[in-house]
């Protein structure tokens, strides 16, 4: 939970002990309970309603395909331009072979280049 082990927990109980005091302490937990009911109450609300509006089906959605952590945009581009172009009479560029100057040679120079 929130990467809270144990004697985490405890010296934070501990600590709330020591600045609340015992007159404070069972104020504050009791505020602490409501608010997590509160809480539990309206993710529940949440689903509900989530369930309500996707409607039938809603148990068939694949949620790992919809997560955006699974979005690679090199491998759509790869896959789209590698992919058949079914008779659309479009071909893709070639790339031009890569020359390599000799040793010394001076290379080609552009004026109109910016």
């Amino acid at each position: 939970m929130f990467g809270l082990s144990g004697e985490k927990l405890l010296i934070l109980g501990i600590l709330a002990a020591f600045l609340l005091g015992p007159e404070r302490l069972p104020e504050y937990a009791r505020k602490l309970a409501q608010f997590i009911k509160s809480l539990r109450t309206m993710a529940d609300n949440a689903s509900t309603q989530l369930k309500g509006e996707l409607g039938e089906g809603y148990e068939d959605v694949d949620w790992r395909k919809l997560d955006p952590r699974q979005y690679d945009p090199r491998r759509i581009i790869r896959e789209a331009l590698l992919e058949d172009l079914p008779d659309a009479g479009i071909e893709l560029p070639r790339q031009k072979p890569v020359v390599r100057l000799e040793k010394g040679q001076e290379a080609p120079f552009d004026s109109e280049a910016t």
